[in-house]
């Protein structure tokens, strides 16, 4: 593409301000959510943005993202360049006013862009505020200009310090410091984010490297020329799809676009990953309600024109979504977000448009491709069935409860008091654990539910084989809140539920089984950080009349050092070893205890880790464990 032939302006009368900077530095978190980890890798978020909204504009085909030493970040396009005429109202250059002035940018009516993810326009300014420095290098095709800031303000006037033919923009910062509470930026976290990007604009490069260690330096090239079918593909991986091609849907209507990719598997449960304008829309929207009603009057209609069904027995939702996997991506002109956060979208007009599409491309495929077609609807068919089992098993359930007379399980010792923000709840493996736990407790505000046997694996098996589980029910029932789709936050029994395993492999086993049923039948509570990992030590020291707890082999032996050598070192094999005392002291005191908050920042990372570890496919896990295994402390054998 040719960036000096644009077809819109894009020049300093185009950026539009709003207000100033103020209290970004003072309150952070109402601008990026936090100042943790995740706040940080916001901040590379807000400038990979900008540069996606030129590729949206069709103005950037390559975006390079560097994490340098220091922990310092560069991120360059080869878009058209932020604007360095002089701003008609500020009086001071318009790439100066977007670094400096909140609410300042090309995305508010002034014609810059017609679709753009940063429809609040404060990133830029507000990654400023937040660094300790940020320089700024924009190429117009003529000159490179440059400027430098240090927490928000400009250290001397936008300068020229070389020529080029080239366009593009290139921002580099580092985070202060003083604001975040770490500067370590995770390479995972921020490869799944722009990979995400590059599925979502197809055609688009976006090459991301980590070069903080020389030696070690990690680059992954990013390009997808399928576009969302890629994405669904990547999704899928570990799957088993029930039908080869990714049925593709697309267009237009006015200044709306939508994208839409989707593919049955065996698997049970629905992956749904919508975008308005290549932001994630986690809280779904227009765009999802007009897909999921389309589907489903699709899939009935043609299910009834070719008598699979009859028109007094349609097939819901939740039956033709069963195993679904699907990417939606809308472009609107004027999107209209729920919140600063973008995760909602509240375009009354999408759901139409989207809902359009779908009514006549999806029948078209359907008619088009009738093998496919039968698989899904016996898909559908089945989820229908195991929706009635489910039913029947609910109420076989509610009638086991209600006759023998108690609503709590037998396993369960629960607390006194009835708080959410104080009661928590330790899922404990093994009796005797079990055991140790109820006695070692802090009775008025921490419950025990002692687990035995094997547990199920929900990766493998419908809703319906989950009622009536003698493992799973317990965790159900003591909960309160049901699953799936009935499942109700608001009558969740306590605040904390803490998943107490033993250090070992059999632990680590049991650990995976409930966050996978968690996670696949109950995701609110991870998504709500209602979901711990108790943290057990791994070692006693003991040396005359002092003991000491080690829950690492560097804690060991750190502490072995300081008693002086010569203690006698005991490994615990699993939590019943521990006397009541020894429990609450390091595993349940709130005081003293380590606990881990189970958080999952990106749901399509969680569906295929979940996939690849419970899942049927066994080459798959074979190589994760191959690749991972160098990392394992601590094995069992």
């Amino acid at each position: 593409m040719d960036h000096l032939e644009n077809q819109h302006a894009y020049d300093e009368t185009q950026i539009q301000v709003l207000e100033g900077l103020e209290a970004v530095r003072k309150r952070p978190g109402m601008y990026i959510g936090s100042t943790s980890e995740k706040g940080l890798h916001h901040l590379v978020y807000e400038i990979v943005d900008n540069s996606i909204d030129e590729a949206m504009a069709g103005y950037c085909d390559q975006i390079t993202v560097r994490i340098l030493p220091g922990n310092i970040i560069e991120v360059s396009d080869n878009g058209r360049g932020i604007p360095i005429g002089i701003h008609p109202k500020m009086g001071i250059p318009a790439v100066e006013v977007v670094f400096t002035v909140l609410h300042a940018g090309g995305k508010f009516g002034g014609g810059g862009y017609k679709v753009s993810g940063g429809l609040h326009g404060v990133g830029a300014s507000v990654v400023n505020a937040l660094s300790e420095w940020l320089e700024v290098e924009v190429s117009n095709g003529e000159h490179v200009h440059f400027q430098r800031y240090e927490r928000g303000k400009s250290t001397g006037p936008l300068k020229v310090i070389d020529d080029t033919a080239q366009t593009g923009t290139k921002v580099r910062f580092l985070a202060d410091s003083e604001i975040f509470e770490t500067l370590e930026y995770e390479y995972k976290v921020l490869l799944q984010r722009l990979r995400e990007q590059a599925f979502l604009n197809g055609g688009l490069r976006i090459v991301f490297s980590d070069e903080r260690d020389a030696e070690n330096v990690k680059t992954t090239d990013l390009c997808y020329e399928g576009g969302i079918k890629s994405f669904v593909e990547w999704i899928n991986k570990n799957k088993d799809p029930l039908h080869e091609d990714i049925i593709y849907l697309n267009g237009s209507k006015k200044t709306t676009t939508v994208e839409i990719g989707m593919q049955y598997s065996t698997q049970y449960d629905t992956v749904l990953y919508s975008f308005a304008n290549d932001i994630r829309t986690i809280d779904g929207g227009t765009h999802e309600t007009g897909f999921k009603t389309a589907l489903t009057r699709v899939i009935n209609n043609y299910a009834i024109a070719k008598k699979m069904i009859k028109d007094t027995e349609k097939l819901d939702g939740d039956d033709v979504r069963e195993g679904l996997t699907v990417v939606l991506s809308v472009k609107v002109e004027e999107a209209e977000f729920e919140g600063q956060t973008k995760t909602k979208l509240g375009n009354s007009e999408v759901s139409g448009v989207v809902s359009g599409i779908m009514n006549e491309q999806l029948a078209d495929y359907l008619e088009e491709n009738p093998k496919v077609a039968k698989i899904i609807i016996e898909k559908a068919l089945q989820a229908r069935k195991t929706r009635e089992a489910v039913r029947r098993a609910r109420e076989t359930s509610r009638k086991s409860a209600l006759s023998s007379g108690m609503s709590l399980p037998g396993k369960l010792a629960d607390c006194q008091m009835r708080d959410t923000e104080i009661t928590e709840i330790y899922i404990v493996e093994g009796d005797s654990a079990g055991g140790s736990a109820k006695q070692g407790r802090d009775r008025r505000f921490q419950a025990i539910l002692s687990l035995w046997g094997k547990m199920l694996n929900v990766e493998k098996a419908r809703l319906d084989k989950v009622y009536g589980n003698d493992k799973l029910m317990p965790v159900i029932t003591a909960l309160g809140t049901n699953i799936g789709a009935d499942f109700n936050i608001e009558k969740l029994r306590y605040g904390k539920v803490i998943i107490m395993a033993d250090a070992d492999v059999d632990g680590s086993h049991i650990r995976t089984l409930l966050l996978t049923f968690f996670f696949r039948f109950m995701r609110p509570l991870i998504e709500n950080g209602h979901v711990y990992l108790a943290q057990p030590p791994l070692y006693k020291l003991t040396k005359g009349k002092n003991t000491a707890y080690a829950y690492s082999d560097e804690e060991r032996d750190q502490l072995s050092e300081e008693m002086g050598g010569g203690a006698l070192i005991a490994r615990y094999k699993g939590l019943g070893e521990m006397n009541p005392d020894q429990l609450w002291e390091t595993t349940m005191d709130p005081k003293r205890r380590t606990i881990i908050r189970v958080t999952m920042e990106d749901a399509a990372a969680a569906d295929e880790m979940f996939t690849l570890l419970m899942g049927d496919k066994v080459e798959p896990r074979r190589e994760f464990i191959e690749t991972n295994a160098q990392y394992v402390q601590n094995l069992d054998i």
